[in-house]
């Protein structure tokens, strides 16, 4: 990620984040190397110096005593002897706490090497004194003598010089400690400065690097609006970063880009503006002189609607007397339809009464043929009965013949009435037709009616409305005569317009636009070229003026309008 994408506050953080990382590591640094000199320095001070003391106050301690021990060895007499004992082991009583004291401070194998050598050459001093106190025990002093000059006198140097060894050593590990001090004190003060100088190195790089990625898109960002100020809106702004600066440079750009849009829109516009000022100046004068015209159109046209309302109220009266003779009609209709309807009644009732006779005679035929089986079965009987039954034989007889009789007429008249029925049910159905084309007949009549009502009430509201019309003309002539001095008042505004039209334009032509930049009209600014039309001649007049129409004295039908074919437009519409 570049660092100029990131915020300057981000920019900053960072900054002084590795400013402060690096003055952590320098600080923790010199915190280390001043623990690791504080740690070399108590550590000398605290066993190496102490041990060289001790080393240096044995070997000190060491002289008087090596030299009492020779004298009290050389000596013969026995109270020099002992006093030089005496003082011997005083001396000594004195070694052996810095002896002890030594003994545990030593630590490292050379030390403990060292202190070794130390005790065994003082073994050997000490066993060579004990020999040679038992040689002038035993009265051989020349040879206690001769060994206290040669092995005695060797092993107290070889003593003494042991002993000078451990403190050279310990004189030797502290000059060691202190180079290692000087060293550590050299190499932290180098890494320290190394360190501090990398620090202002980095310090230097950011802080130029924040000014130049601060200062600069600034600079920029000036430079741009100094030019928008000065009316310059064709500058190529660049956005190269997407922090504060970034978002800035943007927010210019945006707003060149947006200033030169409405720029361009309000150039455009004020174009326009002008365009159609100059137009609608034209079209006022035109306007005005078809006003003129329309009057006396108007004129015409209210004799025209005088003659066709006296026309549509004719019209009306004759409807409302065609209305009330279909009424008449409708009447007499619905009064045919009724007696219709009782003659299918009547033929009804009479079919049903023929049909009621129809079964009266069947009843009567059958009981004709009962009789006649019954009369049949008597003169069986009779005959069986003999010359007895002669006599009722002859009555069956005449009641059979009687049967039979009845059963033929009752044949005859149900023929007859059977076809009385089959005509009075053909006599019904004509009825029923006849009632239904009655019906139909008294609905077309009501049709009628309603048509002609509706008619008449149509004819009614058009004689309103023509009146409205005409009333409406009226007033229309009226303001049309307004609109004629509206009109040359508009012209003056018009002119007073495009004046002011081209002092915007004058104004706005301080500002310079990209020559690839093209404005996008607004709706408000849209042009809209007028499509030429001839002027229809005003027709002529079919009846009186109206008075209310009249024009002032001096005002006249205007003439034909020529169509305009000059720089402002074609106007034969407005």
């Amino acid at each position: 990620m570049s660092l100029k994408n990131l915020k300057i506050g981000t920019r900053l953080g960072l900054g002084f984040a590795a400013i402060l990382l690096l003055m952590a590591v320098i600080a923790g640094t010199g915190m280390l190397r001043l623990a690791n000199v504080g740690s070399a320095t108590d550590e000398m001070m605290k066993h190496a110096l102490v041990k060289e003391r001790l080393a240096n106050q044995w070997s000190n301690l060491l002289g008087p005593t090596i030299v009492r021990s020779f004298a009290m060895v050389k000596a013969t007499d026995p109270a020099v002897v002992t006093y030089f004992a005496n003082a011997r082991a005083e001396s000594s009583a004195k070694i052996n706490p810095v002896q002890k004291k030594l003994e545990e401070m030593l630590t490292s194998p050379e030390e403990k090497k060292l202190y070794a050598d130390v005790a065994d050459a003082r073994a050997v001093v000490l066993e060579i004194i004990e020999k040679i106190n038992k040689l002038k025990t035993d009265g051989k002093s020349a040879e206690a003598s001769e060994l206290a000059d040669t092995k005695f006198a060797a092993g107290l140097t070889v003593y003494e010089n042991a002993v000078a060894n451990l403190a050279a050593h310990q004189r030797d590990k502290i000059d060691a400690v202190a180079l290692g001090i000087a060293a550590d004190q050299s190499t932290g003060q180098t890494t320290l400065m190394v360190l501090s100088a990398i620090a202002l190195l980095v310090g230097a790089l950011f802080a130029w690097r924040l000014s130049v990625g601060i200062v600069r898109p600034l600079g920029h960002a000036v430079t741009v609006a100094e030019t928008v100020a000065g009316g310059d809106l064709s500058a190529n702004i660049r956005v190269e970063s997407r922090d504060e600066a970034g978002q800035l440079m943007q927010a210019l750009k945006d707003m060149n880009a947006n200033l030169a849009k409405v720029v361009g829109e309000v150039r455009t516009g004020t174009e326009t503006i002008a365009t159609a000022s100059g137009q609608i100046a034209s079209g006022n004068e035109d306007l005005s002189s078809r006003t003129e015209q329309q009057a006396s159109s108007l004129e015409q046209t209210a004799a025209s609607m005088e003659e066709l309302t006296s026309t549509v109220k004719q019209n009306a009266d004759n409807a409302r007397q065609a209305n009330q003779l279909a009424v008449s009609a409708s009447e007499v209709a619905v009064k045919g339809g009724s007696v219709v309807s009782q003659v299918v009644d009547t033929m009804g009732s009479i079919n049903a009464s023929s049909k009621k006779i129809v079964d009266i005679i069947g009843v009567i035929d059958g009981i004709a043929f009962q009789t006649n089986i019954l009369a049949l079965n008597a003169a069986v009987e009779a005959a069986r009965a003999g010359e007895q039954g002669r006599g009722f034989a002859v009555v069956a007889s005449e009641v059979r013949s009687l049967a039979q009789r009845s059963a033929a007429a009752a044949k005859e008249i149900k023929t007859l009435i059977g076809d009385s029925v089959e005509k009075v049910e053909e006599g019904s159905k004509q009825v029923a037709e006849a009632g239904r084309t009655m019906e139909e007949i008294v609905g077309s009549v009501k049709r009628v009616t309603d048509i002609m009502g509706e008619i008449t009430a149509a004819s009614q509201e058009q004689t309103s409305g023509i009146e409205q019309i005409n009333q409406a003309i009226t007033q229309m002539d009226q303001v049309t005569q307004q609109n004629a001095a509206l009109v040359e008042e508009a012209s003056a505004a018009a002119q007073s317009l495009q004046e002011q039209a081209g002092s915007l334009v004058q104004a706005v032509s301080i500002f310079k636009l990209d020559a690839n930049a093209v404005a996008t009209n607004r709706p408000g600014f849209k042009r809209v070229t007028p499509i030429p039309q001839p002027a229809k001649p005003a027709p002529k007049p079919r009846a009186k003026s109206l008075p209310a129409a009249r024009r002032e004295p001096g005002t006249g039908a205007a003439p034909q309008l020529a169509m305009s074919n000059d720089a402002k437009g074609d106007w034969t519409e407005f």
